[in-house]
């Protein structure tokens, strides 16, 4: 198996995104509640974020709730609030004490008054700190996020403070709630599905995409290590040919 030892330190992507799946197919498996199978999960999240803080990563973006994920049965949303509430409250202390930022992205207003409380509390103790950004995708689908970028353009069309002709890739991604983040540089699925379910559709057109048979309860150090070698092994091209790159 790989160790830190053999990860080229210098090539460690800047932002990993990663779709937390299969807590509840693992539970299942057990013959568990798929809840046993989210608290499992919260596990992987606090090994994870530490490894990547430890590797040099400077943004983390977790998949946490899709706004999709408000049609699953109530006591499942309710569980998965709980947990997220528990694992804000847990992990603030360990987040201050390694230098980690708490960040959001997503429709909040529709995440629990009580659950929303402790998340904004975590996100102002956490502000100051620089050794990691975590960010929560939480109430969030990308095709959401891209119309609610395109609907507020549209209205400063209208007003006059944009010209329709200035509009740019650039100004789309400065709408984005990624506006101020780096696009990311590997995106991870684990738990067997082989899709991109509404996630960072457009911030990640040009990542490197890993996908994993392994359930997220059981991804933690070595799973991830793994993933960033698969990363490492792979020729950022960005349309260009291979022998461009070789030649500067």
């Amino acid at each position: 198996m790989p160790t830190d030892r053999e990860l080229d330190l210098q090539r460690v992507p800047k932002h990993v995104a990663i779709i937390m799946d299969g807590n509840g197919r693992w539970a299942e498996s057990k013959n568990k509640p798929r809840l046993h199978g989210h608290r499992k999960g919260a596990g992987s999240v606090r090994e994870i974020v530490e490894v990547a803080a430890e590797v040099g990563i400077e943004v983390l973006t977790l998949y946490a709730f899709s706004s999709e994920n408000w049609k699953r049965p109530e006591n499942e949303v309710s569980g998965l609030m709980t947990i997220l509430k528990n694992y804000l409250e847990s992990e603030l202390s360990r987040m201050l004490k390694n230098d980690i930022r708490l960040i959001c992205i997503g429709d909040l207003e529709k995440i629990p008054e009580g659950v929303r409380e402790v998340l904004f509390e975590t996100i102002e103790k956490t502000k100051h700190n620089k050794r990691l950004i975590l960010n929560l995708a939480l109430s969030y689908g990308s095709r959401d996020e891209i119309t609610r970028a395109v609907q507020v353009i549209a209205r400063k069309c209208c007003q006059g403070s944009l010209n329709h002709q200035q509009i740019s890739q650039e100004t789309i991604s400065e709408h984005l709630y990624t506006a101020e983040l780096r696009e990311p540089d590997l995106f991870i699925r684990t738990g067997g599905e082989k899709r991109l379910s509404n996630f960072l559709l457009w911030q990640a057109s040009y990542a490197e995409i890993v996908f994993t048979d392994i359930m997220w309860p059981e991804y933690r150090r070595e799973a991830f290590l793994d993933s960033l070698h698969e990363f490492q092994s792979r020729e950022r091209r960005f349309g260009k040919t291979g022998a461009q790159l070789r030649a500067g």
